[in-house]
């Protein structure tokens, strides 16, 4: 009987030892740290997602680093805008998918002039505030040049954002729009630019094609592919690319400013100012009323010209510096684009300036 005690009382001591150091897993305290858990688990992912929002105050803090104190952003060479660009352009296509393309293709008028306003209205007005920046504010031909070359470039991804914001049924057809730029301007940029420029300053053509080939074609493609054929990795890797984007672009639009900073504190870095301050605003007029002519009698009118507005007035600043940095030897000809991309023409811009200026449009970010 004492053995069979002395046994009883040794079970239950390892079982109170047991259930001191292994405590049910599925008791109330357990369920509420893993609840805990998971809400920072998701809390994290929604603040790497949510990084873009931030972009505004971190390429604005990065301006003004790169103007008090150059040397922060020096070491950014020209040879960096390349590989930074087509970073950013293959974090696009692995935000995207085909479905998103397929959609809008039944407004077929609607793309064609989204087209015609990125490709023919934008061109023209960077060639008029060009030859105003030569013959009235007597600005170098590089500087010309820049505004001219900035306006031949494809649309921004940021107007696909600001079109989900105030009209989110006509995303995907801004998504179409600025795809189908993006995708065509390996042929019409360059020519664009040897049109425009080439009277100026020598424009390398086939170089051009080759390399918006390498910096947004293949990378756009890539990100595609990958969505579509490893999604499980997209999953994984998509919280980290708004963060990183962030810190790409800040330092693509702080190294050209401290590089030029003596230009761009000069009278004439002033005028380039306003001059790429007055061409967004008529692109933006511009498509806005023209849309409102072509499409009067659409029963969604209104939504139709703010999408065509952000289309024509926002292109890819980006993409102008990188060509501007490997093809013009003056370095002048990427302060316009590094201007432009500033005031937020570009995919991940600060501000977006439009005709209709509801409180709306004063809150758009970029995505």
């Amino acid at each position: 009987m004492q053995s069979t005690l002395a046994s009883g009382n040794s079970r239950l001591l390892i079982s109170r030892c047991i259930s001191k150091k292994f405590p049910d897993s599925l008791g109330p305290s357990d369920s509420e740290s893993l609840e805990n858990l998971k809400q920072k688990e998701n809390t994290f992912l929604t603040i790497l997602k949510g990084a873009n929002s931030f972009l505004p105050h971190v390429v604005l803090g990065s301006t003004i680093l790169a103007l008090i104190y150059p040397p922060s952003f020096t070491w950014f060479t020209n040879r960096y805008y390349a590989p930074a660009l087509g970073f950013l352009m293959f974090a696009v296509g692995v935000n995207s998918s085909e479905k998103d393309f397929l959609e809008a293709f039944k407004k077929p008028a609607a793309i064609f002039a989204g087209y015609i306003g990125q490709f023919a209205v934008k061109p023209l007005l960077g060639y008029l505030f060009g030859t105003l920046a030569m013959t009235v504010f007597d600005l170098p031909t590089s500087l010309a040049a820049g505004i001219m070359l900035t306006s031949c470039v494809s649309g921004a991804q940021l107007s696909n954002y600001a079109t989900f914001l105030t009209d989110p049924q006509m995303a995907p057809l801004s998504i179409v729009m600025t795809s189908l730029s993006t995708a065509t301007a390996v042929f019409v940029t360059p020519i664009l630019s040897l049109l425009l420029i080439g009277k100026k300053l020598p424009v390398d053509v086939k170089g051009m094609v080759s390399n918006i080939l390498q910096i947004v074609v293949a990378p756009v493609a890539g990100g595609l592919l990958m969505n579509r054929f490893f999604p499980q990795i997209c999953n994984a890797i998509r919280p980290l690319l708004p963060p990183l984007s962030v810190f790409v672009t800040a330092l693509c639009v702080g190294a050209p400013l401290a590089i030029n900073i003596e230009s761009l504190v000069s009278p004439s870095g002033m005028s380039v100012l306003l001059l790429v301050i007055a061409f967004h605003l008529s692109a933006f007029i511009l498509g806005y009323l023209l849309s409102g002519i072509a499409f009067h009698k659409a029963p969604d009118v209104k939504a139709l010209q703010r999408t065509l507005s952000y289309e024509t007035g926002m292109q890819s600043s980006l993409l102008a510096l990188a060509l501007a940095n490997k093809f013009f030897q003056d370095p002048l000809v990427g302060v316009p684009p590094a201007i432009s991309k500033i005031l937020g023409s570009d995919e991940h811009g600060v501000f977006m300036l439009h005709p209709p200026l509801t409180p709306s449009s004063l809150l758009l970010r970029c995505s």
